[in-house]
């Protein structure tokens, strides 16, 4: 055969199925290499990914800690509730009269409005559901309580119809509980819990701790609930649940058990604690019987306090504010109409804890604050001074509180008797060799200077949320007031609206003009506790510890120790805040001065009969006067232990309202039988 007579075609489909076939077996190879990569190497992966779309993690809430008192009684506990819940999973899955006709029979079981209960099945944020409370704000993926502390009878009717009652259980929870031993309330100091916040969330999330924060979780609102949250809580567990398709729960994964919080171990005596409350009360009711001398009405007695604090240690042994509320009113969830109580000025605004919170006018329990200043500047236990029934100021007359004159006398007996003139004549002195009114406000106030040195005008630093300052109405004060109130009463001055008082329309025009000098009436009404200067019971129970200690100013404190879920305890030091700057020879001078206020002062007649010997108390009495308002109460009082504070806002003078109150405390204090004082003499305050 000749080359001419090649024929190459046949080749071509022979080439063409070679090529296929390389393609074929590289695809193939391709395949089986991806094949062997996700089915092998990355099974791991695929699992895990697999795993967590079909599972959904809810967290488990720690049984909350305890609180307790010195002695190991428990203030703040849990109990076991009986509660309903309702799947929504299960919920879903039935047709919607299906769904109807089921909440409308649990409805009537339960004692609720089919509507109501609607509501707490569904999740807050999603359409046609209610605010928080009334909507659930926890994960969906777990049963939601729909009534707690139901009966057993209830329960059982729930558990025994279950072909009525599909995805309905019956469930034990623990709630808050407050056993009150010796009948205690304490509502400001032990706070209370309520739901958290998508805030609060958000910032858990952002700050990467969004295992300690859960959309069911309660947390600590006030007091040592809020204070000691986190050591409180505890840990909670972890449960994975299998949910379908749909995102209905199946089934349970895994689970591990939360840690429960630690337990609080208080300072808080529950004996005295009860004493103090119910005394306080007792005193605001006996004003509340009274008459104002001079007006002839009622005292409104509407709020007080009263602190017990242990001088060595700084300790709050029992504290009480007037009026109280019920901390169990937020277990379970609070109505608007009960939360609109708690913060209504027509209920006396409850939540106020006026021993933290309540800022007033100190009186003449401020006194020995102005000792202190006077002797440190130019003044003895030798100086003796004219306690006469006024003082003239310019064209004002500044009278003792009773017009009383006593002739000359010294620090000690101007203490015990609460002379004003005497405290006027050395507040002006000291006032003229300051600069007077020259408007200077850097110039040196040395009453000023004591009262901050004693920790007025600043918290005390208790482990207690809500803490307020006060105020010291010295020289700086008074200009940034000027300056923020001077076009109000220019306004004022110029053009009075109908009915405008005298005093108010001489007041506005003297204060347009100048009213940031300090004068020589705000410096000597400073030094009677009087005027601007205003200061919590805590601080001036604080101040009365250091008289009490040696000059030692505590920061309070409420918890001692806490105990982890392991049994071991971590004390809570006491911290000194500061010392006082006042030589220990002043310290016990005044000290025995205010012994006299007892024996033979103006709180001698409620201390009639009471063992001064052996347990000697020094106190002083204050009746701050108030602009508008009747005179505000103050009893300020120490022994070498305790010292006790007791404020009454307009309730008349400082031992006349809550003399008996504050010795009664002092006898359950010292386990002293109580004896009734006899009645108050004429010129005793």
């Amino acid at each position: 055969m000749s080359f001419d007579s090649f024929n190459p075609a046949p080749l071509k489909p022979r080439l063409r199925l070679f090529v296929i076939g390389v393609l074929v077996f590289s695809l193939l190879s391709t395949l089986l290499a991806r094949l062997v990569y996700m089915q092998v190497l990355s099974s791991d992966d695929y699992s895990q990914a697999a795993t967590e779309n079909h599972t959904r993690e809810v967290l488990i809430p720690a049984p909350r800690g305890t609180i307790v008192d010195a002695a190991g009684r428990t203030l703040v506990g849990n109990r076991v509730s009986l509660v309903i819940t309702v799947d929504r999973s299960v919920l879903a899955k039935l047709p919607d009269d299906q769904q109807q006709a089921m909440l409308i029979r649990l409805a009537k079981v339960l004692g609720q409005k089919p509507a109501d209960l609607k509501a707490r099945t569904m999740l807050c944020g999603e359409p046609g559901a209610s605010k928080p409370p009334a909507c659930w704000n926890g994960t969906p993926y777990q049963p939601i309580p729909v009534a707690k502390d139901v009966s057993e009878q209830v329960a059982i009717e729930v558990m025994e119809r279950r072909e009525d009652f599909p995805g309905v259980a019956a469930d034990s929870t623990a709630l808050r509980a407050y056993p009150a031993p010796y009948g205690v309330n304490a509502a400001h100091m032990l706070g209370y819990l309520s739901p958290i916040t998508t805030t609060e969330l958000d910032a858990l999330d952002k700050a990467g701790q969004d295992s300690v924060g859960h959309r069911s979780d309660l947390v600590g609102r006030a007091g040592l609930e809020r204070t000691y949250d986190a050591m409180l809580r505890g840990s909670p567990g972890v449960k994975n649940v299998i949910v379908d398709a749909v995102g209905y729960t199946t089934g349970v994964q895994s689970q591990t058990a939360p840690v429960p919080g630690s337990t609080l171990v208080t300072s808080i005596d529950a004996r005295v604690q009860a004493s103090v409350e119910k005394e306080l009360r007792g005193a605001i009711m006996t004003a509340r019987k009274q008459f104002d001398p001079v007006t002839k009405r009622k005292y409104v007695a509407d709020s007080g306090a009263a602190v017990v604090m242990d001088t060595k240690t700084g300790q709050i042994v029992a504290m009480a504010s007037y009026p109280t509320y019920d901390p169990g009113v937020w277990v379970g969830g609070i109505s608007q109409r009960e939360l609109d109580a708690l913060y209504s000025p027509g209920s006396g605004t409850p939540l106020l804890s006026r021993a933290l919170q309540g800022q007033l006018a100190p009186g003449s329990t401020f006194k020995p604050i102005t000792t202190a200043a006077a002797m440190a500047n130019g003044y003895s236990t030798k100086t003796k001074l004219d306690c006469s029934s006024n003082f003239v100021v310019g064209n004002r007359k500044f009278k003792n509180y009773e017009s009383a004159s006593y002739g000359m006398i010294g620090f000690d007996q101007a203490l015990a008797i609460s002379c004003d003139t005497f405290f006027y004549r050395i507040a002006y002195d000291l006032w003229l060799k300051e600069g007077g009114q020259s408007g200077n406000i850097d110039a040196r106030d040395p009453i000023v200077e004591m009262a901050k040195k004693f920790g007025l005008g600043r918290p005390t630093g208790i482990d207690l949320p809500g803490e307020v300052s006060g105020r010291i109405a010295d020289r700086t004060w008074k200009k940034e007031y000027y300056d923020a109130q001077k076009d109000y009463y220019c306004k004022l001055a110029d053009n009075p609206p109908a009915g405008t008082s005298s005093f108010l329309k001489q007041f506005s025009r003297e204060f347009c003009v100048d009213g940031y000098r300090y004068r020589a009436g705000d410096a000597v009404n400073f030094a009677i506790g009087q005027g601007d200067t205003t200061l919590t019971p805590l601080q001036l129970a604080t101040a009365y510890s250091a008289l009490s200690n040696g000059g030692i100013l505590w920061e309070p404190r409420v918890a001692k120790k806490v105990i982890g879920p392991n049994g071991k305890a971590k004390v809570i030091p006491s911290k000194i805040a500061a010392r006082l700057p006042v030589p220990a020879a002043t310290l016990h001078y005044i000290d025995k001065a205010l012994k006299e206020t007892a024996r033979t002062g103006t709180a001698a007649w409620k201390f009639v009969g009471f063992p001064l010997d052996q347990v000697p108390v020094r106190a002083k009495t204050g009746t701050a006067e108030v602009y508008g308002k009747q005179t505000t109460s103050w009893l300020a009082s120490y022994t070498d232990r305790y010292a006790v504070v007791m404020m009454l806002s307009q309730a008349g003078t400082g031992s006349g309202a809550g003399g008996t109150a504050v010795r009664h405390i002092y006898e359950t204090l010292y386990n002293i039988k109580p004896a009734a004082p006899p009645a108050k003499k004429a010129g005793q305050r």
